[in-house]
Formats: C-alpha cells, sequence, structure tokens
C-alpha cells in the first residue's frame, strides 16, 4: 500500500489511468492499419504515375512529337496552329487528374493523422511509463536512505559502547 501510495507522487491518478488503458491497447505493437478501397488505390496509382520524372518526361516527348507533327505536317494538319485538339486533351487530363490527385493527397493526410495520434500515444505512455520507474527509483533510493541511516546510527551506537568501554578499560 505505502508503495503504491509513493509511486503516485509524480504521475497523477489521471495519468497513472491513462497509463492503464494505453497499457492494454499497447500502441506500440498495434500501430494503425487502414484498408485501402479500389477508388485509394486508383488514386494512389494516379498520383504516383502522374508525379514522376517518367510521366512528365514522356507527356513532354508526346506534345513535341504533336506540335512538330502538326507543324511541319506533309500530308495533312489534324490540329493546325492555335492546337486547339492538344488544348482540349490537355484541359480533360488536368480535369481528371486534379480531383484524382486530391483525393490521394486527402487521404494520405488522413493516415498522417492516424499516424500522428498512434505516435503521440506510444510517445504519451512512453513518458508515463518513465514516470513510473522513476517514482520507483526514488522509492528504492529513499528506502535505501533510511536502511543506510539506520546503520549509520547502530555504527555510531557500537562506537560510542566501545568507546565507553575502552574509557573504562584504561581507568581501571
Amino acid at each position: 500500500m505505502n508503495q503504491k501510495r509513493s509511486l503516485r507522487k509524480r504521475v497523477s491518478p489521471e495519468e497513472y489511468q491513462l497509463l492503464q488503458q494505453l497499457r492494454e491497447r499497447r500502441p506500440a505493437q498495434n500501430p494503425p492499419k487502414q484498408r485501402l478501397s479500389l477508388g485509394d488505390r486508383i488514386s494512389d496509382k494516379v498520383a504516383a504515375i502522374m508525379g514522376s520524372w517518367r510521366f512528365i518526361i514522356i507527356q513532354s516527348i508526346l506534345l513535341a512529337f504533336w506540335v512538330i507533327l502538326n507543324v511541319i505536317a506533309v500530308i495533312q494538319h489534324w490540329d493546325p496552329y492555335p492546337f486547339i485538339l492538344l488544348n482540349l486533351m490537355l484541359s480533360f487530363q488536368a480535369a481528371y487528374a486534379a480531383p484524382i490527385i486530391m483525393m490521394s493527397q486527402n487521404r494520405q493526410a488522413a493516415i498522417d493523422r492516424a499516424d500522428a495520434r498512434h505516435d503521440y500515444e506510444v510517445n504519451q505512455k512512453a513518458e508515463l511509463e518513465i514516470e513510473v520507474l522513476q517514482d520507483k527509483l526514488n522509492l528504492l533510493r529513499e528506502e535505501e536512505i533510511a536502511e543506510l541511516k539506520m546503520l549509520l546510527i547502530e555504527q555510531q551506537q557500537v562506537t560510542l559502547r566501545l568507546e565507553t568501554l575502552l574509557i573504562e578499560q584504561l581507568q581501571k
């Protein structure tokens, strides 16, 4: 009973209760896992592809090829100079790519928030565990100091008795 009271010196009852809950949940061993829907997986793949250098280089080559073929076309110009068809295709690409990329970013932000919440719980549990350990060490140190004080008092008493015996022996 005395030990439990001493252990809670630095840890408030609310913190101790939170620590017990965190111990039951074991956050370090149970990281959050999120199941991805088909739409989530597709948006992630589209965002990964469209956000890569490979995509930018391939698209740049295709755009240059389109422009060159339409400018120096020997047979027929299918999209003459203001390149209206090319502009329309790029507008469609942007119209569909932007929301898909935003979905992927929003889902990633939600995952990041869940990971941050998980990290906070792990850190909070670690901090409370350290405080409890510190309290246990303090308790052990106090017990050790009390025991050393008792030994010192006993030693002083023995020394005093020996001194008195020596004095008595010398006086005889």
